[in-house]
């Protein structure tokens, strides 16, 4: 780092937020995940990564309140040529069961193991490289794709922190048994953490607005497993004169001590990701999220990971993925904050 500016305009095709750092020096790893096989509406997920990366390069290092936490080192693995490709394969196969709302026939059930299979083969590559990043020390962070890629990760995280808390912002619940009939909907992610990964104590929800009844219900039986908050919920109660600060602590209460990040871009309001897949007005602005992450580490809470998902870059401009890059700089450094205070005492 003697030779590296952080003031300095970031050169073409230097690495994530223009930084100079190996994987190998990095404290922080993001791991890109160009795969949204299942995505019901819009797409362009999969290049989320890519967007991110190349808009995170015109991000100013300095944080005003978080500092120069750049400096731990922070760098992102090349997207794997066997994710795009499975990615490709699961996307051609799910076209006509996405059109035809599920698999009704025998050649689309055919079409639907195969999507199955290589959703189960990416959720298996993401769980071991998120495992080999943390067994050598590393903070890990998933870039999506769609919201279903990030099961692995969790999986993995939990394993190493049993009674892990999933603090999940969004316009949906996921909460869908096997949209469409894909096992590994993006729409079935936090069912799918709920009903896989034991180790999961907790899953609290922000910004929830669009949701089915099933859904609900399934929250409501979990016996306070899943904590879903509604953004009108929410948001009568801030128009009210509850101060936000005060909001912000009564959402995170449920949580336990140590905690996964789970950010579908539509949790924002639409004029902040445009171009996501299923984008529904009524959510949250840039500096709430950044004041409820703020909440969050100084309740002495640990943010042990986290994901970005559904980012998807517009046909001409990059207002998508500049977005994305600040909400996963800002993501990056509250995480590393909470790391470097002491867990909150129990009573």
């Amino acid at each position: 780092m003697t030779t590296f500016d952080p003031d300095a305009a970031a050169p073409e095709g230097s690495g994530v937020f223009g930084l100079p750092h190996s994987v190998d020096e990095a404290r922080v790893v993001l791991v890109p995940v160009p795969f949204e096989a299942t995505t019901s509406y819009g797409g362009g997920a999969a290049d989320g990564p890519r967007a991110i990366l190349e808009a995170s390069r015109q991000i100013d290092l300095f944080d005003a309140e978080l500092g120069p936490f750049h400096e731990v080192g922070i760098a992102m693995l090349p997207e794997a040529p066997e994710v795009r490709r499975w990615n490709r394969e699961a996307k051609a196969a799910a076209r006509p069961i996405v059109a035809k709302g599920g698999a009704g026939t025998p050649a689309l059930q055919k079409k639907l193991a195969l999507v199955n299979d290589r959703s189960a083969k990416l959720n298996g590559w993401v769980r071991r490289t998120t495992e080999g990043l943390l067994a050598r020390g590393k903070l890990v962070g998933i870039v999506g794709g769609d919201h279903a890629v990030p099961l692995g990760a969790i999986a993995a995280a939990a394993a190493r922190s049993p009674g892990l808390g999933i603090l999940h912002f969004d316009a949906h619940a996921d909460l869908r048994v096997a949209y469409e009939g894909f096992r590994y909907s993006h729409a079935s992610i936090h069912y799918n953490v709920a009903e896989e990964i034991e180790e999961v104590s907790r899953i609290v929800q922000l910004g929830i607005r669009d949701v089915g009844r099933r859904e609900v219900e399934y929250a409501e039986a979990s016996g306070g497993r899943i904590v879903t908050n509604f953004a009108h919920d929410t948001f009568a109660r801030l128009h009210a004169g509850t101060p936000f600060t005060k909001l912000c602590g009564e959402l995170l209460a449920p949580l336990p001590e140590r905690v996964w990040l789970s950010f579908d871009i539509d949790g924002f309001e639409p004029h902040l990701c445009p171009h996501t897949g299923t984008p529904v007005p009524g959510g949250f602005e840039f500096l709430q999220v950044v004041t409820l992450l703020r909440t969050l580490v100084a309740t002495g809470r640990t943010i042990v990971g986290f994901d970005l998902c559904e980012v998807a870059p517009g046909p001409d401009d990059e207002w998508d993925g500049n977005v994305g890059a600040r909400l996963l700089y800002k993501m990056i450094g509250f995480a590393l904050a909470s790391q470097a205070k002491p867990a909150r005492r129990r009573r």
